[in-house]
């Protein structure tokens, strides 16, 4: 891969429990593929696992509606991005240590190199995107 060429995946999710686990298994394929490394893998099915889960939780919109994932690699990022049809922005909040909930983005903030939210391509809703930096060295 050159220095601008960005290498793309995506995939359309049911809003069910399950999805969380068919996207982080749709990820590490991926990441194999693109021959990405062991240790970003683990830190990018977290990101991505939180994201999804907080769409399936949060994103209360008709049924039949999914989620979309896109992955994008470019030199030293990795993209994840996971749409639903809700517009509402999420919001890092601060858990308690007994909370059971409410860690799931300030996880993702705590793993990504940058984060945010964005308005869909198309339709409505809302994209929430995650930045992690790969390794120098790795192959292309």
């Amino acid at each position: 891969m050159s220095t601008t060429e960005t290498a793309e995946a995506g995939w359309q999710l049911p809003r069910t429990p399950r999805s969380a686990g068919r996207a982080r298994a749709l990820l590490r394929a991926q990441l194999t593929a693109w021959k990405v490394d062991g240790g970003v893998v683990d830190t990018a099915e977290s990101v991505l696992s939180e994201l999804v889960t907080n769409s399936i939780q949060h994103a209360y919109v008709p049924a039949g509606r999914e989620i979309g994932v896109r992955i994008a690699r470019r030199e030293g990022c990795l993209r994840i991005e996971v749409a639903d049809a809700n517009s509402e922005q999420p919001v890092p909040c601060a858990a308690r240590a007994d909370d059971e909930h409410g860690r799931g983005l300030a996880l993702v903030v705590a793993l990504a190199e940058r984060w945010g939210c964005r308005p869909r391509a198309y339709g409505i809703g809302k994209a929430v995107w995650a930045e992690l930096g790969l390794p120098r060295g790795q192959p292309e």
